[in-house]
């Protein structure tokens, strides 16, 4: 995709050096820094599409850089770059506010697909439709806020993407792999349980209407009543 400018934060000189040319190669406007605080300042400083940061990095961790960046910016999508044995972090991940995962080693091809599986959601948002009347609250899927009087909530893309389709089924139940396929794109056990972490997320941001229920329902998935 053209016009894409990509923040790449990986303290391994040799592989951050190597992605970053594989992204410019795939005509990816690519900026690499290689810690936390340069990633956090190079944010600050400018403006990108997309960011890729390793979770172990100096200074700042990916995590906390994460969580830091979503105090500002809940749209901007991130994915963190982890090792297989860091499962842990890989659900804390998600809990601060990354999009996606890719576990090292990878192959440069799974990166780039899921860079603009991504972007083709974040960059169709102009096709949601919306705003949807939830209980007492409004949904704007576009805006990506949850309103309930004069109180808003401004949801991250993945909060908006699981709450549309639970809305979209809302009263019936929707299949737990079907929503992981169209979120997260794959049902692995790391996007599971980043699920189950996104759907305690709006139970907590729907409590305040109390007619408004999650139900898991065993053995297939979840029902919005409304």
């Amino acid at each position: 995709m053209s016009n894409v400018k990509i923040l790449l934060a990986e303290d391994d000189s040799n592989l951050g050096l190597l992605l970053k040319n594989y992204l410019i190669a795939k005509n990816y406007d690519t900026t690499l820094v290689r810690t936390g605080a340069q990633a956090l300042d190079a944010f600050f400083n400018s403006t990108f599409n997309i960011c890729i940061f390793d979770i172990m990095m100096p200074e700042i961790d990916g995590i906390s850089l994460v969580k830091e960046i979503r105090l500002h910016n809940y749209e901007i999508p991130i994915i963190f770059l982890t090792a297989k044995n860091q499962q842990e972090d890989i659900i804390n991940g998600f809990i601060s506010g990354a999009d996606d995962y890719v576990t090292k080693p990878f192959s440069m091809e799974e990166l780039i697909y899921r860079i603009e599986a991504i972007l083709r959601r974040t960059r169709g948002a102009s096709s949601k439709e919306g705003p949807y009347i939830i209980g007492s609250f409004t949904f704007d899927p576009l805006k990506q806020i949850l309103s309930i009087d004069k109180k808003k909530i401004k949801l991250t893309t993945k909060e908006t993407e699981l709450l549309e389709i639970l809305y979209k089924y809302r009263n019936e139940v929707l299949e737990r792999n079907y929503a992981l396929k169209t979120v997260w794109i794959d049902d692995n056990y790391f996007n599971a349980r980043s699920m189950d972490v996104y759907i305690s997320k709006l139970r907590k941001y729907l409590s305040e209407d109390k007619s408004i229920k999650i139900l898991n329902v065993h053995g297939k998935g979840y029902k919005l009543i409304c």
